[in-house]
């Protein structure tokens, strides 16, 4: 294997681990599949896969071209599947629900598995051909200094994972303006305007123990479309940067003057300047996004699309105005709606003026939830998404 086919290699691993800690749903690694095989699956999934799998799901809600058969393929999602067999791809636990038996952990299913698709009593059930159901074992043997993983052929996700990986940091709404207090860059290596990756840094503040933080420059407020209350604050990103030696005090013309803490900053999508604010790297949670309906119904509008982009479309990121507090969770698909236009009415002698009715366009994935404000990709549209568009349960 040449060097450079190595390095790609690595750096596809990195990219995988930085998405699958905060998903939880890239493709599993043989040394992962233990955790893999652990991640939530909510009682509420659980039985609808159960209740499915009783019945089967009705012929008429299947896609009209749905095949008999799929070879699980590299790069497939769940659900992309699911859009083979079911009319609404969001339909996913009854994907898993029409084979519970087989498949027992949804998150676990491989490239070069063949499902089958039966039809019988007006009802249709899938099913995968032949019974082992297990784990590829092929593996890319490197030298004996470097760890051997599977890149692209372990258990698929549920969604395109590469699209939303980036925002999981990114992608941050503050309460109020929490960064007024947090440490901040004082100044940078030789006086320079900005700073780049790999370039040093220095930094005041109390970093409370953390080593590894995001950078932030000013918070813009997230208004209500409507209510023009603020939501939150959506923190302008700059990249991240690593502590590497800590402040201390020296002597100068006989006083003691500050030294400030130096850190290296390790990635940019903006370069760094003095006075950018520093925040903790969280803790990322093992989270499964599953596509799914809302339990209750929603009614809300975008407030922004995000990278002060005017208008979005398909695998734009938007911030919507519902979050935790109004029962949005990671996972929930939702309808984006076109407001109707104006029209008259060329037929009538009086020309009565009309508002044509609001048509569905597209569909948006909740991936981050805030207490008021949520991020989602726009999955698909038929229209660029504006701030101040509708959407609702699909």
């Amino acid at each position: 294997m040449s060097l450079n086919e190595l390095q790609r290699r690595r750096a596809l691993l990195r990219m995988a681990a930085l998405a699958g800690a905060g998903t939880g749903l890239m493709a599993a690694a043989p040394n992962a599949l233990a955790q893999t095989s652990r991640l939530p699956i909510t009682p509420e999934w659980r039985e609808t896969a159960q209740r499915v799998a009783q019945a089967g799901v009705p012929l008429e809600d299947l896609s009209p071209n749905a095949p008999d058969s799929h070879t699980v393929q590299p790069g497939d999602t769940l659900w992309g599947i699911s859009g083979l067999f079911l009319r609404n791809a969001w339909r996913w636990p009854e994907l898993w629900g029409m084979n519970l038996q087989e498949i027992r952990n949804p998150h676990l299913i491989y490239p070069g598995q063949v499902l089958l698709l039966e039809r019988m009593d007006g009802r249709a059930r899938l099913r995968l051909a032949g019974s082992d159901g297990g784990a590829p074992t092929n593996t890319v043997r490197l030298s004996p200094r470097v760890r051997s993983e599977l890149l692209d052929n372990g258990a698929i996700a549920a969604i395109p994972l590469n699209l939303i990986g980036p925002f999981l940091n990114e992608a941050v709404v503050f309460n109020g303006n929490e960064l007024d207090s947090a440490p901040r860059i004082v100044a940078t290596q030789e006086g320079r305007v900005m700073v780049s990756r790999g370039e040093t840094a220095y930094v005041r503040g109390d970093l409370g123990g953390a080593r590894d933080f995001r950078l932030f420059r000013e918070l813009v407020p997230l208004r209500d479309p409507i209510t023009t209350e603020v939501l939150g604050y959506e923190g302008r990103y700059v990249g991240t940067a690593q502590y590497t030696r800590a402040a201390e005090t020296a002597p100068v013309a006989g006083r003691p003057l500050l030294v400030p803490a130096t850190f290296r900053v390790t990635s940019t999508r903006l370069e760094a300047v003095v006075g950018d604010r520093l925040s903790p790297v969280p803790q990322q949670e093992l989270v499964a996004y599953v596509p799914r309906a809302p339990a209750n119904p929603v009614d809300g509008r975008v407030v922004s699309i995000y990278g002060d982009g005017l208008r979005g479309g398909q695998n734009h990121v938007v911030a919507i105005n519902r979050g935790q507090r109004d029962g949005m969770e990671r996972g929930h698909v939702l309808a984006l709606w076109r407001t109707g236009t104006l029209a008259v009415d060329t037929t009538s002698r009086d020309k009565a003026a009309m508002r044509l009715p609001d048509e569905r366009h597209g569909l948006l994935f909740v991936f981050r939830v805030f207490e008021r404000v949520s991020y989602a990709l726009i999955l698909n549209v038929q229209d660029p998404v504006r701030a101040g568009d509708r959407f609702t349960q699909p």
